[in-house]
């Protein structure tokens, strides 16, 4: 891969080319040069949307974006910190932010501000662009916070929620922990009824297919990252089975009717 020996003032470096990373290249594009690096991907696979680079020339930008699996966070972390520029934000997207948060508060140079945030959509719900979107916006480290929120707003036109991690992670837990859940549970019933179907069903199965492809690193983090999942889980499966229970006590056998004779 190349490294440009000079990187421009108005680059992002953007860290993992899979599936979100695509998406976000394609609309940082035409506002920012992307720099990308994805040590998995050859040269060809970045397309016109990203320059490949090594690693170091993407820390060494000004904006650095970690698009990564929850899981391999910490290990990019301490690999950019080197190369991290003095006063440089660094961001991940990824769907909890308790745990990364705290990672990059532990990894990554004091010098280096820190925002989590998370797009609350994805390449699926988003195949025909992002505006009007929703993206989640924690400030841990540093204060250009306000200025990437401006910009996702009036650029790139989503709706910003500042928020903590601690609250998203909390919302997110019921909001993502039961749509992935009940999508999965779901899954394994197919196949499930296509022809004669209510409105609300195929509501349901709209839900189901822009999770169906997601990397399973994402129901993973979803469930097991996040702190507050297991509680919320746990309640709406003890809640599913106390309805069960309902039901089971409210069937009653049907008595025979015996025919009167004359």
């Amino acid at each position: 891969m190349s490294s440009p020996p000079n990187t421009p003032a108005l680059s992002v470096g953007l860290i993992g080319f899979g599936a979100f990373g695509r998406l976000i290249a394609r609309h940082l594009a035409p506002h920012l040069r992307v720099l990308a690096h994805d040590p998995f991907l050859g040269a060809d696979a970045f397309g016109a949307d990203a320059v490949p680079v090594d690693l170091a020339t993407a820390a060494a930008c000004p904006v650095v974006i970690l698009a990564t699996p929850v899981p391999a966070l910490r290990a990019v972390a301490r690999a950019i910190a080197p190369h991290l520029r003095p006063g440089a934000l660094v961001a991940d997207v990824g769907s909890v932010k308790v745990v990364p948060a705290a990672i990059l508060r532990e990894e990554l140079p004091a010098h280096a501000g820190i925002l989590a945030t998370h797009p609350l959509f994805g390449p699926q719900s988003a195949h025909a662009g992002i505006a009007g979107f929703k993206v989640a916006v924690c400030r841990v480290r540093g204060r250009r916070a306000s200025r990437a929120a401006a910009f996702l707003r009036r650029v790139l036109g989503l709706e910003v929620i500042l928020t903590t991690p601690e609250a998203h992670d909390r919302e997110m837990a019921v909001v993502q922990g039961m749509t992935h859940l009940i999508a999965k549970v779901l899954v394994r019933m197919e196949p499930l009824p296509s022809r004669m179907t209510t409105r609300s069903f195929e509501r349901i199965l709209e839900a189901v297919g822009m999770v169906r492809h997601d990397a399973p690193e994402v129901f993973a983090a979803i469930e097991r990252q996040n702190p507050f999942a297991p509680q919320v889980r746990r309640r709406f499966l003890a809640l599913a089975a106390e309805l069960e229970a309902e039901l089971d006590a409210e069937r009653q056998p049907a008595s025979p009717r015996l025919a009167v004779v004359r």
